[in-house]
């Protein structure tokens, strides 16, 4: 006990020193007015505080007092159900991990960080070296802190055995044994945390939704809430959603050894024909006991389970996972009791703090939003998060969103979308005027509607809809849409898709799910949150398809959208003003 008191007595002293640097050698700052209620230096006053902005990354204000040891190359037994596979090659499934620790005083307890995905040893390095996707980060920032951090090879990858499952129950349970390893070991004070972007910031999702006590906060950075869920929009399929499982990452357990059979697993060989499946039906094939794809779901089960913190993490112009795995799930977390924050900033599929990756957004699509998007305050932000959350402090971080807007600025929001939007609707022939195209959706054929002039600077902040009259000629069955919404003549503001037998939103559909004649299909866009400038016009623009969408395999031909009063853009509005937007502390090297 008096080991780790004396461990909890280091890592406070040494946040304090992170915060006493704010202020000047003589002390005369007002010290109410630069912390916080919580005793923590608010996020729009780190701007003044001495962060190193010129690394490929964020380092913590001051760096830990303990000396890193290892890596240790760890393997955990995992008992698989028979109908999982069992544990054909030997009597034992193994999880693999490397695991580096904190030089501390014997006996001393210590929380656990862990990083869980596909990639060690196969694109990229092993388990047992520093990833420098995040790993490399996390040692370096954590463990001197007095945090374990582990690297974690799912099923199939790696060092770990079995079959690569992508995301499927063999995967999940293997996940939630690691983390009962790491919480229950005699060095560890019980609390693990899970962080990682992309498959990375999936297997949070999976691990909460066992309920596993030992787990006490996730950070999925870019994550999936289901895999379903990421590849199909109101029945509308990203083309790599056919073969997910099998074109991509069916491979990763292929290594030139005696197991490679093992790939051959129960879930592998239902993926050839559950990508297909959807793609025809534009749902999960729910029917006739399939259970793929709500196996691969998991935000519906972490509600039901979960009891530990989650800090949300998204870019909002990642067009590899979109912002709809955000929003709504945000205020579906909070409205479900949990204490959450949120960063989205105006990154693609990034981490928030590498200058090096978001240098490259295009125009519209992030551009604008460089160096400001670059939070080279995020490790101190995390470990304020881990030292409440894992290290049982008590200085506990503020629960809000830090959302960015698309020209840069950060501001403070209680959640997002925010509870005080105004809706600004738009009829075509009343907000809406045709620019160009005569109604007809088909191959090469868009329609162009704009705006008439936007007086005041406007905010667009949430998702907005279009509800259009659509008719579907009697030769066809259903049709598809891509709409843009932009700056007329400008940058990219945001994107929605949907295959017409899903009109009225939503992953169902009527059954017999087929469509024709006219209907109103409720389209809803991604999540933005944008800015248009005072002066400007907004223009939507309607296309078949775009991007990586693949046109509705019941019928991919020419639909009319109807020019009237019933087709109806509705923007959410909010009111704010320069006094509401904060500077983090900024990347000014032109060079990386």
């Amino acid at each position: 006990m008096e080991q780790r008191v004396f461990a909890g007595i280091t890592i406070a002293i040494l946040l304090l020193s992170s915060i006493l640097l704010y202020f000047n050698d003589e002390g005369t700052e007002d010290e109410e007015y630069y912390m916080g209620s919580n005793g923590l230096v608010p996020v729009w006053e780190r701007g003044n505080q001495p962060f190193n902005t010129t690394g490929s990354y964020s380092y913590t204000l001051v760096k830990g007092g303990y000396e890193i040891t290892g890596p240790n190359s760890i393997f955990v037994d995992v008992d698989l159900p028979t109908d999982e596979g069992g544990c054909v090659i030997s009597n034992d499934c193994e999880i693999h991990m490397g695991l580096w620790l904190p030089d501390v005083p014997n006996g001393t307890k210590i929380p656990v960080i862990a990083d869980i995905g596909p990639y060690y040893d196969d694109g990229d390095v092993d388990a047992l070296t520093p990833a420098n996707r995040l790993g490399e980060f996390l040692i370096e920032n954590f463990v001197p802190y007095g945090y374990a951090v582990a690297q974690v090879s799912v099923f199939g990858t790696g060092e770990s055995n079995h079959c690569m499952d992508f995301m499927g129950t063999s995967e999940q349970l293997g996940i939630d044994h690691a983390v009962t390893w790491l919480g229950s070991q005699e060095w560890s004070n019980g609390n693990v945390g899970i962080i990682g972007k992309s498959y990375d910031g999936s297997t949070p999702w999976q691990a909460a939704m066992f309920g596993n006590p030992y787990l006490k906060t996730i950070i999925p950075i870019s994550g999936l809430i289901g895999v379903h869920d990421l590849m199909w929009r109101n029945g509308s399929m990203e083309a790599r959603g056919l073969a997910m499982h099998n074109g991509v990452y069916g491979s990763f357990g292929w290594d030139g050894d005696s197991d490679d059979w093992q790939t051959m697993c129960q879930g592998y060989i239902e993926g050839y024909a559950n990508g297909p499946a959807a793609y025809l039906a534009g749902n999960e094939v729910n029917y006739a006991g399939n259970t793929y794809w709500s196996d691969r779901h998991f935000l519906e089960r972490t509600l039901q389970n979960y009891n530990g913190s989650i800090y949300f993490i998204h870019g909002m112009q990642d067009w590899n996972v979109d912002p709809h795995m955000a929003f709504p799930t945000y205020n579906t977390l909070l409205d479900n009791g949990y204490e959450v924050k949120g960063l989205f900033g105006q990154w693609g599929h990034h981490y928030p703090d590498r200058p090096g990756d978001q240098n490259s957004m295009p125009s519209g699509e992030g551009a604008e939003a460089f160096p400001y998007s670059v939070r080279y305050d995020w490790a101190q932000d995390l470990l304020e998060w881990f030292d409440y959350y894992l290290n049982n402090g008590n200085l506990k971080p503020s629960l809000h969103v830090e959302m960015q807007d698309n020209l840069g600025g950060w501001r403070i929001e209680e959640s997002w979308p925010t509870n005080d939007v105004e809706l600004l609707k738009l009829p075509i022939g009343e907000g809406l005027t045709v620019t160009s195209g005569n109604g007809l959706i088909g191959s090469g054929t868009t329609l162009t509607l704009r705006s008439e002039i936007f007086e005041n600077e406007t905010r667009i902040s949430g998702m907005p809809t279009f509800h259009v009259d659509v008719t579907i000629p009697p030769t066809q069955t259903s049709g598809h849409l891509f709409i843009e919404l932009s700056i007329a003549d400008g940058i990219h503001l945001g994107h929605g898709v949907m295959d017409l037998r899903y009109h009225a939103g939503g992953r169902d559909c009527a059954q017999p799910c087929l469509v024709i004649g006219t209907v109103n299909a409720k389209m809803q866009l991604f999540a933005m949150d944008v800015v248009v400038p005072a002066g400007s016009a907004i223009e939507l623009t309607i296309s078949q398809t775009d991007r990586d969408y693949i046109p509705s395999p019941v019928s991919s031909g020419t639909v009319t959208i109807g020019t009237n009063a019933n087709s109806i853009l509705s923007l959410p509005i909010i009111e704010r003003s320069e006094d509401d937007l904060f500077m983090p502390p900024i990347w000014y090297d032109e060079e990386i």
